[in-house]
């Protein structure tokens, strides 16, 4: 991501697109099924027992139960995050064309709060009710379509939109630490290179991995609460946001709120290498140009 010259939007939209995709694959998911599922309200399940169970009840296609959901809200969202992040960062740059880590971070939080509106809320929400169903012995949905079509017809809506505010919270801070970890990294490295040096896509990847690993335990606690609000029941037990962090609290302790974290954290280091890798790649190809910092 050029710190200095703009992207055309269209090409940070393709990029972040396609970087999305490719992200949001059948590689990464049962990542985020086996995180979604440790971080449900009810007895505390280990990553090993949460795969166990879902293969021995559903099969290995159980750890995809709500996957075409992540695939398309994942496309959108890093759409949108990489388009708006350009955007703001553009705007905050100095006369030199330089953006500094506070600005960077505000670039970086304006960029997920907006994916978190168009994009990540919907699909989280389905997302994370077809895996509660998926725990039913009879499962109500039977698929992306039919579950998003019945949700809607019995909750409104709204219903695709239910847990907006943590989601809104999550995304800020995952786009503000990620974006701003990376690019300092990434500046970092660029300041020990040959001028004019184009970064191999290993490095490119390494400093994305580590930008997701910190980005990980920072935005964990608001990750269980979104969590929390989209499961079926969700309604009938949370009044809102703050309640929901507050039974968490007082019903199950405060390391509740890194539950899951261990395949979060798989997800989002091999999802933060991969991302910045793929749009690096394909900004370059149909820029026609190098990215560099």
């Amino acid at each position: 991501m050029s710190g200095s010259k703009k992207e055309k939007p269209l090409h940070s939209l393709m990029a972040g697109s396609t970087a999305g995709a490719v992200e949001g694959d059948f590689v990464n998911y049962p990542f985020d099924y086996i995180k979604t599922r440790a971080q449900f309200e009810g007895k505390r399940e280990s990553p090993i027992a949460i795969v166990r169970d879902t293969i021995r009840t559903r099969g290995v296609t159980g750890l995809y139960s709500g996957c075409m959901a992540l695939v398309v809200g994942n496309a959108a969202k890093a759409g949108v995050r990489f388009l708006t992040y350009d955007h703001f960062k553009h705007l905050l740059a100095d006369d030199k064309g330089k953006v500094s880590a506070p600005r960077s971070l505000v670039a970086g939080l304006g960029a997920g709060m907006s994916e978190a509106i168009f994009a990540v809320t919907p699909s989280e929400t389905i997302k994370t009710k077809l895996i509660d169903d998926a725990k039913r012995p009879v499962p109500k949905y039977r698929g992306l379509i039919h579950g998003t079509t019945e949700i809607i017809k019995s909750e409104g809506i709204l219903g695709i939109y239910r847990g907006l505010f943590p989601v809104m919270m999550r995304q800020g801070a995952n786009s503000a630490v990620r974006f701003t970890t990376y690019s300092s990294l990434k500046a970092f490295v660029q300041g020990n290179a040959r001028p004019g040096q184009q970064l191999p896509s290993s490095i490119t990847f390494a400093v994305g991995a580590v930008a997701g690993l910190v980005t990980t335990y920072v935005t964990m606690p608001l990750d269980v609460i979104k969590t929390r609000m989209q499961s079926l029941d969700a309604r009938t037990k949370y009044r809102n946001s703050f309640h929901c962090a507050y039974k968490t609290y007082t019903e199950d302790g405060l390391l509740r709120f890194w539950a899951g974290t261990t395949p979060r954290l798989m997800r989002l280091v091999l999802s933060g290498g991969i991302t910045f890798s793929v749009y690096e790649n394909v900004i370059g190809l149909i820029g026609g140009k190098k990215t560099d910092t």
